[in-house]
């Protein structure tokens, strides 16, 4: 029996690959598909069927581009019109040699996730694992909001009601494999653990003890982000992503050409670090570093325009590619050759972002020339505390709310540590919010200097900070 995971980084999507008797099954690809052609080739095996456990709404699905280079047939849940691929109902069973894959409807997370249940019949009748899509994590389950307002609370019924008669009732040793892991986006709080098991997670997860009115209050009050792009990836895995035959060639510009660009309809991303970021950056830039590409792009990228990166030596730009590729972002052009140096060495204008230390803005808390813009998430901010006299905007909305930001104060943005707040001041700056600092560190910082957090309770208390130890 062949069992593996494959897993994209950052994204925290994982597809699996199983097969036996020269005869292989892939369950939810991602969009850069070799990998599976790969695994086959090595082993000797066939791909003849490719499982959509659901639509998908934080990557651009790769059955098509699989189908297209195998052969095999794309299945996917019947409950909702797809413009590819066979619906498949419950109880419908798929061998490949001892092995045997059975479907489930498990509706909740969307309306026609299936969960594939795995026998193999060559050693036991009883079910070996489960691969649950986006019904069932390790220490959480699917958000059930994407659907609209409107229909949160039947999806959250729905999902009560397929995890209570489909999946919990399975044996205890049953191996769970999610579509995702810990970071993605498709779940609340999900836990870091590589497997799991059913027993396992009736045990540890709370969220499966309760009753379904206290667990359909629970989904209904649940705070949780939906990144813009979601609906272009629910629309283009509804209907067929397009085909991308190869990855796309990045190319070289020149610190010349990348001038030209700043006047016309190019978006310009820079992928350093925050502190590379504020030390000199190409004027009204986007920052978003690296690994926050695939969390972050989706707020702010069209998919019209061309896209040009901005690093400072271009290394491993392959992987930074399959970032913007997974998510549809087809429109990746290129990217300033010789890094960042090229633009400087040219005698370009360089914008510099001001940076702060906790020790600088507990010097002026409560300065009312200083406007303190919180940009982690709410449930961050809720539970853990916010420094004290700051509001809140998330990171992914700040342009949505820029009339709420005063223009005649210096700016103080934070979150966790000083990268979401990267983010933030670049948008502020693209804005001509002309008095922006970034807090390095953030509220991890502030604590670590025993600066104290407050919650909105204690915000009457006077505005001060305690010295740092």
């Amino acid at each position: 029996m062949l069992f593996e995971k494959v897993t994209s980084d950052i994204l925290a999507h994982n597809s699996y690959v199983i097969g036996a008797g020269g005869e292989m099954a892939v369950i939810d690809p991602r969009r850069d598909c070799r990998v599976y052609t790969e695994i086959a080739e090595s082993r000797e095996m066939k791909i003849t069927r490719i499982f959509e456990t659901h639509k998908n709404e934080d990557y651009v699905i790769g059955s098509r581009d699989l189908a297209r280079l195998t052969g095999a047939e794309i299945l996917h849940g019947a409950r909702e019109a797809f413009g590819f691929g066979i619906p498949v109902r419950e109880e419908e069973s798929f061998r490949f040699g001892p092995l045997e894959l059975e479907v489930l409807e498990t509706p909740g997370h969307t309306i026609e996730s299936i969960s594939l249940l795995l026998r193999d019949r060559s050693v036991s009748d009883d079910p070996l694992m489960i691969f649950t899509g986006d019904a069932l994590f390790a220490g959480d389950v699917g958000r059930t909001d994407l659907a609209g307002a409107d229909r949160r609370r039947e999806m959250s019924d729905m999902l009560y009601t397929s995890l209570h008669e489909k999946i919990l009732s399975l044996p205890d040793g049953v191996i769970v494999s999610p579509a995702h892991g810990a970071g993605s986006v498709c779940g609340g709080d999900i836990s870091d653990r590589e497997y799991t098991t059913i027993g396992y997670e009736k045990a540890t997860t709370p969220l499966l003890s309760m009753g379904r009115e206290e667990f359909v209050e629970y989904k209904m009050n649940e705070k949780l982000y939906e990144p813009p792009y979601f609906a272009m990836m629910r629309m283009l895995n509804r209907e067929g992503p397009p085909l991308i035959y190869n990855l796309p060639h990045l190319q070289a510009y020149s610190a010349r050409e990348i001038h030209s660009f700043l006047d016309v309809k190019v978006q310009i991303v820079d992928i350093r670090s925050p502190t590379s970021f504020a030390g000199g950056h190409i004027p009204k830039t986007l920052n978003i570093w690296r690994n926050g590409l695939p969390l972050f792009m989706g707020y702010y990228l069209n998919y019209e325009d061309p896209i040009v990166l901005v690093d400072d030596f271009n290394l491993d730009l392959d992987s930074v590619r399959r970032h913007f590729i997974r998510l549809g972002y087809d429109n990746i052009s290129g990217y300033l050759g010789e890094g960042f140096p090229a633009w400087y060495e040219q005698g370009e204008r360089v914008r510099m972002t001001c940076t702060w230390s906790p020790p600088d803005l507990a010097e002026h808390l409560g300065d009312p020339s200083i406007y303190i813009l919180d940009t982690r998430d709410i449930n961050n901010r809720e539970e853990i505390g916010h420094i004290p006299g700051s509001h809140h905007i998330y990171v992914g909305h700040i342009e949505e709310h820029l009339a709420e930001v005063p223009e005649d104060k210096q700016i103080v943005v934070h979150c966790d540590s000083g990268f979401k707040g990267s983010i933030a001041a670049s948008i502020l700056e693209r804005h001509g919010f002309t008095n922006v600092t970034n807090l390095l560190g953030g509220t991890i910082g502030w604590e670590a200097a025993n600066y104290p957090l407050v919650k909105e309770e204690e915000e009457e208390k006077p505005l001060h900070a305690a010295p740092a130890m």
